[in-house]
């Protein structure tokens, strides 16, 4: 799904880039991407799937945790900590991304 987004995401790039439709396109383009995002179905289905990768991030970090226990350098450990602890309060973690 992902490298479907991209392809597309690209061709639009593309036909905005090299189309000779001109500014008048692109500003119609750029309106139907804006009610696009503005849709609450849209909306829905981003943080349904946001909430889906946390979920699954989660199950994945106790599956490692419980796999790899007590052999990971002390760092490493620190650092996972530090992040699981900023996400609890909803603040950016080291990409500019939220837990919300």
């Amino acid at each position: 799904m992902r490298y479907k987004l991209t392809f597309v995401v690209g061709l639009a790039v593309g036909y905005v880039l090299g189309t000779r439709a001109g500014r008048e396109r692109y500003e119609q383009l750029r309106k139907s991407a804006r009610q696009l995002s503005a849709n609450p179905a849209v909306r829905n289905a981003a943080e349904s799937a946001a909430q889906t990768g946390r979920q699954v991030a989660g199950r994945a970090y106790h599956a490692v945790s419980e796999k790899v226990g007590d052999r990971m350098p002390e760092s490493v450990t620190e650092r996972v900590r530090s992040l699981r602890e900023q996400g609890g309060r909803g603040a950016e973690d080291d990409w500019g991304t939220s837990n919300t």
